[in-house]
């Protein structure tokens, strides 16, 4: 066929998320590859996160001087896994075990710089062996946006962002009440002071996804925005290239060596949502990306691909404000002076858990439930605002709850007094003594992170006593959708019977995690994701 393409890459990335660790890894096999984004912005729901990254025994967490293992985090990931885990997932954790270590050098070697997220432990360290409380997670280092140049617009943002690590938020989050909390809220303050002379300083996701950007304008990647895929070109079974809609044409990309999906999940597509999900299913509960939407699951089945996982997001308790917008309070709720209760007025989680367990438990129950908090939790922030009186407009509107009783308080959420104020009387006794004899609320050292280290004996747990009471609707929001097609332990696309779809790789969201259910810790959603872009590019490219 005369002109079958209209571009040739050997590598084509579709998704401008953590797949931009897999174009990097093509150009400097001497490989040209391109990055394929739908949307006006790159940077995917990982611009957006947290930006940490899940990765056992590597570099920056040694240089820190913390001890790990492969045998170590091996022990610790079958117990966090233990039968959740989709098929084909053992030979791909193996590879995660092997791989991610080389996958950190490699990015510090292109010019990465990534910060030991200091005491942000592995979520089970205390239930299951081989955890690790100093933590297995690392962060990118304060960027300043400026040094994108003109490319500086097009990275996904939120409106506002502050220039705090995830492993810092833990101590400024408790105002000042202690000396590191001090010394953090200080550090972050001279950043503000830069930014507003005319810095860009952004950390998390931002700082992840902003230098990852220029690594790739630095190596000269081609960056496509506004691009949607939409069909895969198969020959002889292989898949070799993308269709492509760009500047107003349909476009034939070829891909000599193959395609990697880095699209994300579905967790803005509700009919995904209410077929594979658990249920009331909403995507207004969802901090994910605008492009999130699942389409490239949906083409990648057409071709045979299998699915896992699809029951399971990322979930973060979410708040619904007043403005429309979501409020995440994963940090929030691990704070003295609050619990988590159902519509029965019962505690059923250890409030100070994981997020994803979180979400989890508040799907075994009737969906919303409530976030619970006396006076003196208002010397902490939620939903990002400053402590002290709650701003009018939460209460006029009905966002927040208020009462002098816990039993008014209850009849405003339509409780049953009686069992709410029995929930708070006997959850006091247990602030009282340190001891939550329910769910063990501050015995793990993840508990404690988020915790108030000022409050004695568990930072974890202070008694619900002093009105006025506050309570706000809780839903299981998410970050992302945590399943999709099955892949092997090279990030190649899957059928049912385990055959693999010649051309075809896929990681990130896109695929059904190999953690199952489980999330071991901080950033084992965006950790994968980099492995395994990093991982598909050296296979496909070594063929």
């Amino acid at each position: 066929m005369v002109n079958e393409w209209d571009e040739n890459y050997d590598f084509v990335v579709v998704g401008s998320g953590a797949g931009m660790s897999a174009a990097l890894v093509a150009k400097t096999m001497g490989k040209r590859a391109v990055i394929i984004e739908k949307t006006d912005k790159v940077g995917g729901s990982t611009a957006l996160s947290g930006g940490v990254m899940w990765v056992p025994n590597n570099p920056v967490m040694k240089r820190a001087g913390v001890h790990d293992t492969e045998e170590l985090a091996r022990t610790y990931l079958d117990g966090c896994i233990a039968d959740s885990a989709p098929r084909f997932s053992g030979a791909r954790k193996d590879a995660y075990l092997k791989e991610g270590p080389k996958a950190i050098e490699f990015f510090e070697n292109l010019g990465m710089k990534f910060v030991h997220a200091e005491g942000y432990a592995c979520y089970h360290e205390n239930e299951i062996p081989g955890g690790i409380a100093r933590s297995r997670s690392v962060v990118a280092e304060i960027f300043d946006l400026n040094e994108l140049g003109e490319w500086e617009p097009h990275l996904r943002r939120r409106p506002v962002f502050i220039p705090v690590h995830m492993h810092e938020v833990h101590h400024v989050s408790i105002m000042g009440r202690n000396l590191a909390s001090k010394i953090a809220t200080m550090r972050v303050g001279l950043r503000l002071i830069r930014n507003k002379m005319g810095a860009k300083l952004a950390a998390m996701g931002l700082a992840l996804q902003g230098r990852m950007l220029q690594l790739a304008l630095k190596h000269k990647i081609d960056i496509w925005r506004e691009s949607p895929v939409t069909d895969f070109v198969v020959s002889n079974g292989r898949v070799t290239g993308v269709v492509v809609q760009r500047n107003g044409k349909t476009q034939r990309i070829q891909a000599k060596s193959g395609v990697l999906v880095d699209a994300g999940g579905f967790s803005r597509n509700i009919d995904m949502r209410k077929k594979f999900g658990p249920q009331p299913a909403s995507i207004e509960w969802t901090n994910s990306n605008p492009g999130d939407t699942g389409e490239m699951i949906g083409k990648m089945v057409e071709l045979g691909a299998g699915l896992g996982n699809m029951d399971q997001a990322v979930w973060t308790p979410v708040s619904l404000m007043p403005d429309g917008n979501r409020a995440i309070h994963p940090g929030d709720m691990s704070k003295p002076h609050m619990i988590m209760v159902n519509n029965k007025g019962e505690r059923f989680v250890n409030e100070s858990t994981s997020y994803m367990s979180l979400g989890q438990a508040m799907y075994r129950q009737e969906v919303p439930a409530w976030y619970l908090m006396d006076n003196r939790f208002r010397r902490y922030r939620w939903a990002g605002y400053p402590p002290g009186e709650p701003p009018a407009a939460w209460l006029e509107s009905g966002y927040m709850k208020k009462g002098n009783t816990i039993e008014v308080l209850a009849q405003q959420c339509g409780i049953d007094a009686a069992a709410l104020k029995k929930t708070v009387e006997r959850f006091n006794g247990f602030a009282k003594t340190g001891d939550d004899k329910d769910f063990n609320r501050g015995k793990s050292a993840y508990n404690r992170f988020w915790g108030d280290v000022t409050v004695k004996p568990n930072p974890n747990l202070g008694a619900l006593e002093q009105a006025p009471f506050y309570a706000v609707r809780a839903y299981p929001g998410d970050v992302g959708t945590f399943g999709g097609v099955l892949v092997d332990e090279y990030s190649r696309v899957l059928r049912d019977d385990g055959s693999v779809i010649e051309g075809l790789y896929a990681t990130g969201n896109a695929t059904a995690s190999f953690t199952g259910a489980s999330y071991p810790g901080a950033g084992a959603s965006i950790g994968p994701s980099y492995v395994f872009g990093y991982v598909a590019a050296r296979h496909a490219l070594s063929a």
